[in-house]
């Protein structure tokens, strides 16, 4: 297990993938021309010369390529200057080996003798320069997607650290309108948000499995039930989705949190919080909904909307452009949807 993390590391890329080797074969043939443009132009194109040189050249990379990608795992395991050394060897030797094949069986024609050792010279040294430039590429785009998934975490950390004083706050206010009320009930709240707070902080990961999000947001909800009662209704439809589902931590609570202040509170009577969730396709989809009253809506002072913008950048750094958050209201209620691409199985930032 820990090789596998090693090896995904590794600046080389996985080149026995297709669009690597698509990658590799255009450059190749970028190479050809080259090779023959750099000849003294003839009357008559050769069109017999490129053919064979762009056989010659493409059995070279495939082989390169074959072969480095059954030696990545142990590739992985030097460091990256001895690694890139080993894979110039090998590409050289490759190469080598290929025009000894091209010369005895004669593919490219008969080779002058006098021309020999210059023909091996020159494609040893054509192979190495190659293979230099195209090793040096791979390791500073690694070290460049390195880079950039560092602050892409750190972005994430960022945002999500804001999250949580703020939800910690909101905790807080709706307990302590339950210590003149309801001791007893304050009391059980504490110690919900105790276990609320120890099961938030003790994953280090961004992701987190859809179970232990919903769980996150039950234990909320049971605080918020002390406060309002009777004028909290739930309804849950959640069946169709893969407890392993991921999903960013405190995802699920700021959106029932929005809910219930501009929803349920500033309602005398309360009202009913649904909540749907799907997983179909490849796409997870979450929708939140909650009454809507225009009148109580302009007597809110404060609420949570900026979480709404947290959940949406966070979104946006973990899964792309593809995922989405769209805030609707229709038939007097207020909806909130959001939706991203994600696989069943557990991901980290």
């Amino acid at each position: 297990m820990k090789s596998t993390g090693v090896t995904d590391d590794f600046f080389i890329p996985e080149l026995c993938r297709a669009e690597a080797l698509l990658g590799l074969v255009l450059l190749a043939e970028l190479l050809v021309l080259v090779l023959v443009l750099a000849e003294p132009m003839q009357p008559g194109f050769d069109w017999m010369r490129l053919a064979l040189t762009s056989l010659f050249v493409q059995w070279i990379v495939l082989l390169s390529a074959g072969t480095l990608c059954l030696l990545r795992p142990l590739l992985a395991q030097l460091r990256a200057a001895l690694a890139g050394l080993v894979c110039c060897v090998l590409v050289l030797g490759l190469t080598l080996a290929c025009t000894a094949v091209a010369d005895i069986y004669q593919l490219a024609g008969p080779l002058q003798r006098d021309g020999e050792v210059n023909l091996y010279l020159r494609h040893a040294l054509i192979s190495l320069i190659m293979s230099g430039l195209l090793l040096r590429y791979f390791y500073l785009q690694s070290q460049w997607r390195r880079q950039e998934q560092a602050e892409l975490r750190a972005r994430i950390e960022s945002l999500q650290a804001r999250i949580r004083p703020h939800f910690l706050f909101n905790s807080l206010n709706s307990i302590a309108s339950l210590v003149a009320l309801d001791p007893a009930k304050a009391e059980q709240a504490v110690l919900d948000l105790s276990d609320l707070f120890r099961a938030s902080l003790a994953r280090p990961g961004t992701l987190v499995t859809w179970q232990d999000e919903l769980e996150l947001a039950r234990r909320y909800l049971s605080i918020e039930q002390y406060r309002l009662g009777e004028r909290l209704q739930l309804q849950w439809q959640v069946d169709e989705v893969p407890a392993d589902l991921p999903i960013p931590q405190l995802t699920l609570q700021p959106l029932l949190e929005n809910a219930l202040v501009y929803g349920i509170q500033p309602r005398i009577e309360g009202g009913l919080v649904s909540v749907t969730a799907k997983y179909a396709g490849g796409v997870f989809s979450l929708e939140v909904s909650n009454p809507f009253d225009e009148a109580a809506q302009t007597q809110v002072s404060r609420g949570t909307r900026q979480g709404l913008l947290n959940i949406d950048a966070r979104l946006a750094a973990l899964f792309g452009p593809q995922a989405s958050l769209s805030v609707e209201r229709r038939d007097g209620r207020h909806y909130t949807c959001l939706r991203y691409p994600c696989a069943r199985q557990k991901q980290e930032a």
